[in-house]
């Protein structure tokens, strides 16, 4: 792991009053450029080519010859073979140089070896480096365990499919959509038999992949992921911050829903089973009565967080969780770093967040701020890794 001495020592050599924030761009790079504009930083996305006109064209700034911005919000956009590219020297020497304060997205840790993310990625971070791995569900010590050792509800796992007895949703990766999920329900090991067969044969999963998946009982409820924020810089105010709540839209899963019952039973085989690819997101709120509780699984994931992750969590972290008829909450995802839905505050922030800090305040705009207390403070090792 890249330790503090390592990144003191690069920081020391930045040059504070001209910090750039740089990301992948894909996920929720807008969000955080958005939020870096607006706190007066200058952006650095790192595009794959074939991906690059988002950043490189259609956002990107346009400043006034006094600097301020008057359209977009990206500065410069490297172009790049492969998002893997960062990784190698040259681009890593460039980032130090610019002064870059680099802020994972879930892009970053899909497209980067996680390891050489650990060890070998010598650029100032913003939030927990070492946190990154527990999304991996292939981890010993992935979310789940870190959700069992803070005492947070999460669904009840099932270790043999010859065991379902009720409706549950087996977790595994796509086999050829490396961002996305290769999902599916039953409510059977008969119905686990003809579903996992159909996504095989289809290429949706893989034999490997559904050797390890995570077979759960599904929770009946709506999704809200509340999107959390937590300062180690805030002395006189509360640390953890709920910024806002957003949900998905999923294909071909949201697709299947808009029918009428009839209709999708009249579906070709390569039609019937919905896949749940993260197409979108909308903003949410959660009844007043649910706040508290929220906010206790924030607290108690942070408590973990510094038990077992040192220093632990710091600046976003997402908790994804469902919501049942006795409005018990039950976390099915953790995002150690800025959420995949953030983009829906883009420019006009969270409603929480909003409400907390009385102006526009997204995600990206939060890490932001953050870091630019933390310049002012001269805090910034509090907040990188």
């Amino acid at each position: 792991m890249v330790n503090h001495d390592e990144i003191a020592a690069i920081i020391g050599d930045y040059d504070h009053l001209k910090l750039r924030i740089g990301m992948t761009a894909s996920h929720s790079a807008l969000d955080i450029c958005d939020g870096a504009i607006e706190e007066g930083f200058p952006t650095v996305a790192y595009c794959q080519k074939g991906r690059e006109k988002t950043y490189l064209e259609y956002f990107r700034t346009q400043r006034t010859n006094s600097g301020r911005v008057r359209r977009g919000m990206v500065d410069k956009a490297i172009v790049c073979d492969h998002f893997s590219d960062i990784m190698q020297d040259k681009f890593q020497d460039e980032m130090r140089k610019r002064n870059v304060i680099f802020i994972p997205n879930r892009s970053f840790t899909s497209y980067c070896d996680i390891t050489e993310i650990e060890n070998d990625f010598k650029v100032p971070m913003f939030g927990s480096r070492n946190m990154l791995r527990m999304e991996e569900r292939s981890e010993e010590q992935d979310y789940y365990w870190l959700l069992d050792k803070a005492g947070l509800p999460y669904p009840e796992a099932i270790d043999d499919p010859q065991d379902i007895d009720c409706l549950v949703i087996v977790k595994l990766h796509h086999a050829e959509k490396i961002l996305e999920r290769g999902f599916f329900t039953c409510a059977s090991y008969e119905e686990y038999v003809q579903k996992s067969e159909a996504l095989l044969n289809s290429g949706v999963i893989d034999a490997a992949s559904l050797e390890g998946a995570r077979i759960e009982r599904y929770v009946i409820g709506p999704v809200f992921n509340l999107n959390f924020f937590y300062s180690p810089l805030e002395e006189e105010m509360p640390k953890l911050e709920l910024l806002g709540v957003d949900w998905r839209f999923e294909s071909s899963l949201d697709g299947h829903v808009r029918l009428p019952a009839p209709q999708q039973m009249t579906m070709s085989a390569d039609q019937a089973i919905p896949e749940m690819t993260v197409v979108g997101h909308n903003t949410a709120t959660i009844r007043e009565s649910l706040l508290e509780t929220a906010f206790e699984m924030g607290e108690k994931f942070i408590t973990a967080s510094k038990e077992h992750y040192d220093p632990g969590i710091i600046g976003p972290f997402c908790l994804q969780t469902c919501i049942d008829k006795d409005m018990n909450y039950s976390i099915y995802d953790v995002a150690p770093r800025i959420g995949g839905g953030t983009n829906v505050h883009l420019s006009v922030g969270h409603p929480y967040g909003n409400a907390t800090w009385r102006r526009v305040m997204s995600s990206g705009r939060r890490i932001a701020l953050e870091l630019r207390r933390a310049a002012e403070q001269d805090r910034l090792l509090e907040v990188l890794t």
